[in-house]
């Protein structure tokens, strides 16, 4: 009869300590302690909880080449374009969730990282809500092929040029605006000062360019529409940015501490992000008219016009697929400098309050 006590008491009760009571048998306390370690096995903690994951800082290393292209390949593949809504929010909370502290289940440590880029690719960083389709990275290389195949396909007549220079230009807006810095002090009127600037500059390139290239080989004029492109990303990205040439952008020290503002360190980021913009577009527009300049004496291509802009479109999708991940590759988003190479001024500061421990500043040199 105690035995039958006892084995209902513990199917009515989950047991959690063993009571230090001498009137229970050797037998019962072995059995209860049996019992307690079953529980415990049946009850395992969650694999989430034992995720060490920083999702402050990608998940491969930046210091090299290799791991920032893996890491833009990640943040800019065009097949996240084809979520759904309902998949991506559901990537939203559950980082949100991981990085409150939060049980998340059995979340591997692969499923929370596809959910981070997942989150990365549609959601503004600074306001968190979900971003403009056509100006999220992952429409780079989609819209991308499409502009710049119109580009090189209509580039003859000054209306076509006109035209598709705006449009152009016009995307590029609607990508700079979408990602812009939510706590930058630069105004949607300064944004529109700066599409209007690079507008006009394209058009006058292309134009100009347009008329002497008549007297130059074919492949010459092919090229006009890859000088425009590059002259409007060297007049929008400052003007875009205006805020930080005139007033500086953040610097910090390795432990993310803000040091002040440096006007050169502005300088080098935005000069480096034109660089990139440019070596993006470079080979596709540099390497397809000559492509097309060579298939055009074929009688069989040169026949079928209809094939020319689907296959200058495809060409630049190739192109881009790999250029636009290796073109923001090639800085380190993290950007250096010495601090011997900084403004007088700023470098007093940092003299003063940390002597010589600072040697090299750090700062976000944007995209």
């Amino acid at each position: 009869m105690k035995i039958k006590f006892i084995l209902s008491k513990i199917l009515q009760f989950q047991i959690r300590d063993i009571p230090d009571n001498e009137s229970h048998t050797v037998w019962e306390r072995k059995f209860l302690t049996v019992h307690m370690a079953n529980n415990m096995e049946e009850t395992p903690p969650c694999k989430s909880c034992k995720l060490s994951v920083d999702l402050g800082k990608p998940r491969w290393d930046q210091s090299t080449f290799g791991g920032r292209l893996k890491h833009f390949y990640a943040i800019t593949d065009m097949r996240k374009l084809f979520v759904p809504d309902s998949q991506l929010d559901h990537a939203k909370n559950l980082v949100l969730a991981y990085r409150a502290g939060k049980c998340i289940g059995d979340t591997t440590e692969e499923q929370l990282w596809n959910a981070k880029h997942l989150y990365d690719s549609a959601f503004h960083p600074d306001s968190g809500e979900k971003m403009n389709l056509f100006g999220r990275m992952t429409f780079q290389v989609p819209g991308g092929m499409a502009i710049t195949g119109l580009l090189l396909q209509f580039y003859k007549t000054p209306a076509q040029v006109a035209l598709m220079q705006w449009f152009n230009q016009s995307f590029n807006a609607v990508v700079n605006y979408t990602n812009r810095n939510a706590a930058s002090e630069t105004s949607t009127k300064q944004m529109m000062y700066a599409y209007a600037t690079a507008t006009t500059t394209a058009l006058g390139v292309a134009l100009g360019l347009n008329i002497y290239s008549r007297k130059a080989p074919p492949v010459v004029a092919r090229w006009v529409p890859f000088v425009a492109v590059a002259s409007a990303n060297a007049v929008n990205i400052p003007l875009s940015r205006q805020t930080e040439l005139l007033n500086g952008v953040t610097i910090t020290d390795t432990e993310g501490n803000v040091l002040g503002k440096s006007k050169k360190c502005a300088q080098k980021g935005i000069s480096q992000v034109v660089f990139s913009r440019i070596l993006m577009a470079a080979p596709g527009m540099v390497c397809l008219p000559i492509m097309m300049e060579s298939l055009i004496k074929r009688k069989w291509f040169r026949s079928r016009t209809w094939l020319h802009l689907p296959f200058q479109v495809t060409g630049l999708g190739m192109f881009l697929i790999f250029m636009v991940p290796a073109a923001c590759a090639v800085f380190p988003q993290q950007a250096t400098m010495k601090v011997g190479d900084l403004e007088l001024d700023v470098r007093k500061s940092i003299e003063e309050k940390h002597g010589n421990f600072i040697n090299t500043v750090y700062f976000n040199k944007g995209l």
